[in-house]
């Protein structure tokens, strides 16, 4: 018997929570307003000048960076507040009063900051007007419980953690002990460029708006439903096909979509119920689509939020970033493959019959619906900002879209776009908003630079050990928090103390930006696993611990980074080459492995003989690896003589449920 809700069609969903679902968190959907009349046109409208007038200061009309996040937070803030209620259970078919007057207080905040720029930032720092106190404090409310309602609870207590820790810092013991702050001055320092308008709603307000909008122009141009449609037809017909299409949409769809859970819900409607019919159990299949969607993060050329962070904190260029993500990235696909592979075959699954598969001719004849993603890849490389290369892709978006009637983007799909652009931006804007909070605390107080010395202490000489701890603090942040500002507060807190121990840069951030990715999979609170479970009706805490057996090769790669920076791309190209190949056949070792099959099943002595070669071969250095590819080639060809040729897919029933 299976467990209940996991694989019997009458069971209901082991877990409400798991299909509440919408953008990075879940716990704010059940407060999503469902407006009508006037005021759902005003919010669309809004919605629509909100991403066109990012497109114009960004593009064609710059004006004072200051002033333009302040529009960025107010605009977003008055979007938040009217598409989400203060509460679940509170959602109606209008904004009640109280709301609109926390609008015009957004709104207030941002015209008293545009009136008074040049005496703001002559007093940064140093002096603030009672004005200043109230706009700060009324600004750093809102923040608050803007970010409440789009990015649930879990950010917004760690963030008020923070300002907490800021006033009673000087009755704390040991590192946690500061001198203390006036309020005025406090709140008017978080409410400025070294806070809540600092490096965080930066990227928010440029980079993120940017390439939201090119993921909403390419979207609203029917590629992501080309992405989908592509992948099942190259691959639907294998062993296993909907599983490992849905690895293929995971590396299209990611490639444009920097979120997890969207990509999940991207992809996931149509692979899920794919993956099912062929004979995989609910939490399997809702595993692979969760592990497949996460990669998106690290996907390029869009990868997750937190990479635009990353390029500003470090003053790495975006490019840079996303080119040193390719083999890490590759590798993270290569061995969701080979699961889906050796899972089939194990358990004897086949593939979707050829003719109910997209007729391959068509879909290769709309392969220039992929040209946006190549212009912009092209502009990375030729060296344009990140500014200009989203440009060229949204404009391409629209002209290659009049290539097909089908497909043609006329005044209304653009306007769709832009709104949609707006939607999925704001979540994000209140996470870089409450992130710029933390930021600003650890900046003012210095603990960032003390638990960096803690963490050395602790780790005494060792870089293993100091990425240990990180990892653990990492995944912690991550749970149940976007993995933007999991990655932004860690950076702050962290990646000092992992440079000061001679780890570069670019690693540093690397490894702290992947483990905060790798949270959306991780249990206990693991929202990628959790959206997949409540789409395939299985039960979120089974899905999350596959999703993670999924991604372990994942779990175990950014150690190397420090240890060969090939793997990021930096070295010779023999190095490069003979890491990448060895670590390629190091994850597909890893995963027979963890599934228990190499041409037939492995015993536990084997499957541990396969861990030790599968960590030879991911280690880079060529002793390792000349090691760990004789224990996988001997493991080999013991079972070919054991078990003969691998025999295949088994054709089994088709699921109806």
């Amino acid at each position: 018997m299976g467990q209940p809700g996991a694989d019997d069609p009458k069971s209901p969903p082991p877990n409400q929570a798991a299909q509440a679902i919408d953008a990075e968190t879940f716990e704010f959907q059940a407060s999503k307003r469902r407006l009508s009349g006037w005021e759902d046109r005003l919010l669309f409208w809004l919605a629509v000048g909100f991403t066109a007038f990012h497109l114009v200061v960004l593009n064609i009309w710059p004006i004072d960076s200051v002033l333009f996040r302040a529009i960025h937070l107010a605009w977003g803030t008055v979007l938040g507040l009217g598409w989400f209620a203060y509460a679940a259970g509170k959602t109606r078919a209008h904004i009640p009063l109280y709301d609109w007057a926390l609008m015009a207080a957004a709104i207030a905040c941002a015209i008293y900051i545009g009136i008074n720029l040049d005496d703001l930032q002559f007093r940064a720092g140093a002096l603030y007007e009672p004005g200043d106190v109230v706009v700060g404090v009324v600004g750093t409310a809102l923040v608050f419980e803007f970010t409440r309602r789009v990015a649930g609870l879990a950010l917004t207590l760690v963030a008020g953690a923070f300002l907490a820790y800021a006033f009673v810092g000087p009755w704390l013991p040991g590192v946690l002990y500061h001198k203390g702050y006036d309020p005025g001055f406090l709140f008017s320092y978080i409410y400025s460029d070294q806070g809540v308008f600092g490096p965080t709603l930066e990227v928010s307000s440029t980079f993120i708006v940017l390439f939201t909008a090119f993921a909403a122009f390419l979207t609203a141009s029917k590629a992501g439903d080309y992405f989908n449609g592509l992948s099942v037809a190259l691959i639907g017909w294998a062993r296993g096909g909907p599983a490992k299409a849905a690895v293929v949409s995971g590396v299209l769809f990611g490639s444009i979509s920097g979120s997890s859970v969207a990509n999940v819900v991207a992809s996931g409607s149509v692979t899920i119920p794919m993956m099912r019919r062929v004979g995989y159990d609910r939490a399997t299949a809702g595993a692979i689509e969760a592990t497949s969607s996460t990669g998106g993060q690290i996907t390029p050329p869009v990868m997750g939020a937190g990479a635009f962070i990353m390029a500003e904190v470090t003053g790495i260029p975006y490019g840079d970033i996303a080119l040193a993500a390719v083999i890490p990235c590759l590798l993270f696909y290569i061995a969701c493959y080979a699961h889906c592979d050796l899972h089939a075959v194990r358990t004897g699954l086949r593939g979707l019959p050829r003719a109910e598969l997209p007729a391959i001719g068509p879909m290769l004849v709309k392969l220039y619906l992929l040209l946006p993603v190549v212009i912009l890849v092209w502009a990375f490389i030729a060296g344009y900002s990140a500014f200009r290369a989203a440009g060229l892709g949204i404009v391409a978006c629209v002209a290659v879209s009049w290539l097909s009637r089908q497909h043609r983007m006329g005044t209304k799909a653009v306007i769709e776009a832009l709104d949609m652009a707006a939607r999925d931006c704001v979540q994000l804007v209140a996470v870089c908003a409450a992130a710029g909070v933390v930021v600003g605390v650890i900046a003012l107080t210095g603990i960032g630079g003390r638990i960096s010395n803690l963490i050395l202490g602790l780790a005494g000489q060792s870089q293993v050990l100091a990425l240990v701890f990180t990892m653990v603090i990492v995944t912690i942040l991550g749970m149940g928090m976007p993995t933007t500002a999991a990655y932004a507060i860690a950076a702050a807190v962290v990646a000092p103390g992992l440079i000061r121990m001679n780890i570069p840069p670019l690693v540093a951030h690397m490894f702290i930006f992947y483990y905060a990715i790798l949270s959306s999979i991780t249990p206990p609170v693991a929202v990628a696993s959790f959206a997949a479970a409540g789409m395939a009706r299985a039960d979120p805490w089974k899905t999350s611990w596959i999703a993670v057996k999924l991604g372990l090769a994942t779990f175990i790669v950014p150690f190397m980074f420090f240890v060969s920076p090939a793997l990021l791309g930096q070295g010779t190209w023999l190095d490069i080459v003979q890491t990448f190949g060895s670590a390629a056949l190091g994850v597909v070792l890893l995963a027979m492995a963890t599934e228990g099959w190499c041409n037939g099943p492995l015993t536990t002595p084997l499957r541990v003989l396969a861990f030790i070669g599968a960590i030879g071969l991911i280690v880079p250095g060529t002793v390792t690896d000349v090691a760990g590819l004789a224990i996988g080639l001997g493991l080999w060809a013991w079972q070919r003589r054991l078990h003969g040729p691998d025999p295949g897919a088994k054709v089994i029933a088709v699921r109806t449920d």
